[in-house]
């Protein structure tokens, strides 16, 4: 098993967006003297859901704060993101922190960004799979030109060339079934949010694996990853109370934010109920009880690469107790297994 925190630097209801990224920022320190592998940090643009807009700038800040921890990108947006450009950030930081970073790349949604930043609703529709190909070449080729719908180029050589070989490992964001099948076809690893319960999760692997089998690739070595809510309080019904009295109010504001860039109708959640659902499907309690679930989750999904969103309170306080308390019963387990 792997274990990593996951951050969205959510802007609750009366902070600031400094508040909020100090203490997805103080996460990270923190989840490494916990003992986690790996923390994630979310990227979202024009929203208070989330405040931080580039992945992976906030993953180079915290390379530099930490010294064992690895930092992923949940994710890096392919939509709005030049692939070569993301390509020169990662072998750069892969260089610098000697193989401590994990990109996660998503195709992103239907949203204003892609107005804002010039590239437009084809970008999310059509060209993933292509920004994606240039991204994995830009990451393992000396040299690289384009020639698609979607980039033109003349050819370059990629400097600097990454640490990592062949390449830092490459997670794609997988939403939908086309989404996978794009995973699958090129045998990357999955990344499952937190919306998606165990069934849905189980489902995706299975979908998973038989296209990868198809583009002969082994998908039994293809470590996904499962996104997940946890919190830890001293009984499950404190824990529960705590999350209820936080996350609607964010959800409320912070949802809000997601403008469509051509008009189209979008339903948004219930805050309410989907907090009461997010509650209801990942580990919530005490720190023994989460572990557990955390293991219990793993053996439904297939999935042995969890990261947990500690962040539900919106509470520095509270999100640093639910890391250092986690990571000790995580640690506990894992000793007395191997004894």
């Amino acid at each position: 098993m792997r274990f990593g925190i996951f951050l969205l630097a959510g802007r609750f209801p009366g902070q600031t967006d400094a508040e909020a990224l100090r203490r997805a920022a103080d996460a990270v320190v923190t989840a490494e003297r916990a003992g986690f592998d790996d923390a994630w940090i979310a990227e979202h643009h024009f929203m208070s859901y989330g405040v931080c807009p580039s992945a992976i700038t906030f993953a180079a800040t915290l390379l530099g704060r930490t010294e064992r921890i690895t930092l992923g990108t949940a994710v890096s947006v392919l939509s709005t993101t030049h692939p070569v450009a993301l390509a020169e950030q990662v072998a750069l930081l892969d260089n610098l922190s000697g193989g401590r970073v994990h990109l996660g790349v998503g195709r992103g949604g239907p949203w204003v960004d892609l107005e804002v930043f010039g590239t437009g609703i084809a970008r999310y529709e059509r060209d993933f799979a292509e920004s994606l190909d240039l991204l994995l070449r830009a990451l393992t080729d000396e040299r690289i030109s384009a020639d698609g719908p979607a980039f033109r180029f003349r050819e370059v050589p990629m400097v600097p060339r990454p640490h990592t070989v062949p390449h830092p490992p490459v997670t794609v964001a997988c939403t939908s079934q086309s989404t996978v099948d794009i995973a699958a076809a090129r045998g990357l690893p999955m990344l499952l949010g937190m919306q998606l319960d165990d069934e849905e999760k189980a489902a995706m692997v299975r979908r998973y694996a038989a296209r990868a089998a198809e583009a002969g690739h082994d998908p039994a070595a293809v470590p996904h990853v499962s996104a997940v809510l946890a919190h830890v309080a001293d009984s499950a019904d404190e824990a529960r109370a705590q999350l209820l009295g936080a996350m609607p109010g964010w959800l409320r504001t912070g949802l809000a934010g997601y403008v469509t860039v051509d008009g189209r109708p979008r339903t948004m959640r219930d805050p309410h109920e989907y907090a009461e659902q997010l509650c209801s499907l990942h580990p919530v309690g005490t720190a023994d009880e989460c572990a557990a679930a955390l293991l219990d989750s793993a053996e439904r999904t297939g999935i042995r690469h969890v990261i947990a969103m500690v962040e539900g309170t919106g509470d520095h306080a509270l999100t640093k107790r639910t890391i250092e308390r986690l990571g000790s019963a995580i640690s506990s387990r894992a000793t007395r297994g191997s004894g």
